[in-house]
């Protein structure tokens, strides 16, 4: 997916940062500091530069703590943190913050000190791609500005491209029921049971999706964990499917629907909860690899695979039952 300019760290990065000059005393260093510090901005952390060039990153407790006031600062500074270019996608840092627990980063071009990061950039910055995130996965675009301020037309052109999308896959679902008439018109209580199937197939999608894109935003899945993903949610969908077949033996106990029906129900219930585990699981993992944002895969697309394929399982049992066509 095209990320924007308010994607990428140029658009968070701040120039309030106090570097100090890598042949510089502890003591001149210390000075030059407290010149330059605000009393609304005290950084946790100095740059050390040779020029224009990062050397190193040094604490400021430490520097004003140190007793031997003649050594170098540079000999005190650490090499080893991370850093990152003004052109770096804000989805790879969003992940490297979380998953390293970083609270500041400098920003470099050419080995260059151009800006940091910040506490409140990067508070900024995970907030931002969170809610891209939540936003992608409700099937719509991302809102470049506060939702107050954009126009209704604004959300509409964000939206609807999405819904279009939404009602073309859509369509297939009633094609589907269709192509299925003889086994509804020979048994109409099949019918009852329709939006009951679809929803929980889509419903059961929707958590794992959520779940798995979020996990795999945090660095915690990636492709080479799919086995071991989709045996999880198998294991976890068949406890759930188990218990949704008993829910639907019990509705449709209570609906006055005969034995074959309430089997069907229950039955196709058990498969379309372990089929939509099985495509909720594969689907954000393999366009990941092809380097699209899991997110875009929202819970709505998801539920609407599910809703036609869980459609064809529930006749194809219904057939196989009754004895039909």
């Amino acid at each position: 997916m095209e990320k924007s300019s308010g994607d990428i760290l140029a658009h968070y990065m701040s120039s309030d940062f106090i570097s100090l000059a890598d042949t510089l005393t502890i003591e001149e260093g210390r000075n030059l500091f407290l010149q330059r510090v605000r009393e609304d901005y005290f950084p946790a952390y100095v740059f050390i530069v040779s020029g224009a060039v990062l050397k190193g990153v040094l604490s400021v407790k430490m520097l004003l703590q140190e007793e031997d006031s003649t050594r170098l600062v540079s000999q005190l500074m650490t090499r080893h943190f991370f850093q990152a270019g003004p052109n770096d996608v804000r989805q790879d840092i969003a992940r490297l913050i979380e998953a390293h627990d970083v609270t500041f980063i400098p920003v470099t071009l050419n080995g260059n000190l151009v800006g940091c990061l910040a506490e409140k950039e990067i508070a900024q910055l995970l907030a931002d791609e969170v809610t891209e995130d939540v936003q992608l996965q409700g099937a719509t675009a991302p809102l470049e500005t506060p939702y107050l301020g954009i126009s209704p037309v604004t959300l509409w052109k964000k939206r609807v491209v999405w819904l279009l999308l939404l009602f073309v896959a859509e369509a297939y679902t009633s094609s589907v029921i269709r192509h299925f008439e003889d086994a509804l018109q020979s048994a109409i209580a099949l019918a009852f049971f329709i939006p009951l199937l679809i929803g929980t197939g889509g419903n059961s999608g929707t958590q794992i999706t959520s779940t798995l894109v979020r996990a795999m935003a945090l660095g915690e899945v990636t492709l080479r964990d799919l086995r071991r993903v989709i045996r999880k949610e198998i294991s976890t969908a068949l406890l759930v499917a188990l218990t949704l077949g008993a829910a639907g033996c019990i509705r449709a106990w209570a609906m006055g629907i005969g034995v074959e029906i309430t089997l069907i129900v229950s039955l196709t219930l058990v498969c379309v909860t372990l089929w939509s585990a099985v495509v909720s699981s594969t689907i954000p993992m393999v366009i990941k690899r092809v380097g699209i944002d899991p997110a875009v895969v929202s819970a709505p697309f998801i539920a609407t695979l599910i809703d036609g394929t869980g459609l064809i399982i529930y006749f194809k049992i219904a057939q196989h039952f009754l004895g039909i066509g």
